[in-house]
């Protein structure tokens, strides 16, 4: 009665770990999203620093050419009104030109007189005429000049429209990589548990009849006194035995995942809280969980298993199944799991 109640006790099915190492699994692929989302982030910052720079030069040399602009209307005006003043005077002058003809005409007594004054008259008025003749041609010079300004001003203005809608495009296209990796990324996941499920219903047809072997949620449990001897670390025949029936599965099925889904079968070494006597090559725990995986994972690459599908670890006494005091926990604890998961 007692060996039946423990029996029923170990096909209990524990999924507490499976739980677990699936949060697991879904928090490192949350992280991965994370990092391609801060990586799409800062690329899209350097890029709009760039483009922010070339906007502060092309706002710079805008508001220079505005104040250029400012100071050439300023010149203009000033000439215009040089303009205006030289042709009153011309004016003027042409008036007393005539008014002193008229009295030359009417006394040629004071013909020499007259003569004389209108002479001077006539030489200030070349004068003004010249004058105003380069003034004008300054007024020709600025206006040409504004013009140039001009149109600097509206290729600077339509530089900037370009760069804005540059921005607004980069988002748009960072936003839809963002999404795309998303998706592929869910579509990877996907297949990847649709060929660890395979995996493991063949492995449960072909381990079905072994009673010390368990399954926890998504691993496969090995009692190490199945796969070794009492404190070694070498598979013994029984061992060997029960891992190259989980060797050739993990070939077959490994065959059939495509090559750009990154898959691993990752071997955990787990010992009990009893310490090694550290006398021999192993140490303690740690060096005897890590040894134990290592020698499952060779085995496998005997058998033709590609390395960089493989992972090794040892969690010494750190990560038991069972917390109790007591030769059964010890156990249990004492193990290496099989997992198929990401890389």
């Amino acid at each position: 009665m007692a060996y039946g109640r423990s029996r029923r006790r170990e096909s209990n099915v524990d999924y507490w770990p499976g739980f677990v190492d699936a949060l697991s699994t879904l928090l490192l692929a949350i992280m991965f999203l994370l990092s391609v989302f801060v990586l799409a982030q800062f690329l899209l910052s350097r890029e709009i620093t760039g483009k922010d720079a070339v906007l502060n030069r092309l706002n710079s040399q805008i508001a220079e050419l505005t104040s250029l602009l400012s100071l050439e209307r300023g010149d203009k005006q000033d000439l215009e009104d040089n303009i205006a003043s030289l042709q009153a005077s011309l004016t003027n002058n042409e008036s007393e030109r005539s008014r002193l003809a008229n009295l030359l005409a009417a006394d040629s007594g004071a013909n020499a007189q007259a003569t004389s004054k209108i002479g001077a008259l006539s030489g200030a008025l070349d004068k003004e005429i010249q004058l105003s003749q380069r003034a004008l041609s300054q007024v020709e010079l600025l206006n040409q000049q504004i013009s140039a300004l001009r149109r600097q001003i509206g290729a600077l203005e339509d530089a900037l429209d370009a760069s804005e809608s540059s921005d607004r495009e980069s988002q748009t296209k960072i936003s839809d990589l963002g999404k795309r990796l998303n998706i592929a990324l869910a579509q990877r996941v996907q297949e990847l548990n649709r060929y660890r499920s395979d995996f493991f219903g063949r492995l449960r047809e072909i381990l079905s009849d072994r009673e010390d072997i368990r399954i926890v949620g998504d691993r496969f449990v090995f009692q190490s006194e199945v796969l070794f001897s009492s404190g070694g670390a070498d598979l013994n025949p029984e061992g060997r035995q029960a891992m190259l029936k989980v060797g050739q599965a993990l070939l077959q099925i490994g065959n059939e995942i495509p090559d750009d889904i990154g898959w691993v079968l990752r071997v955990d070494g787990h010992t009990d809280d009893v310490p090694v006597s550290g006398t021999g090559a192993i140490k303690d725990n740690w060096e005897l969980s890590q040894a134990r995986a290592l020698s499952v994972v060779k085995y496998f690459i005997s058998q033709g298993i590609p390395a960089q599908r493989l992972v090794a670890a040892g969690f010494g006494e750190f990560q038991p199944l069972e917390i109790e005091d007591t030769d059964e926990a010890r156990s249990k604890n004492r193990r290496i799991e099989l997992k198929l998961t990401e890389r």
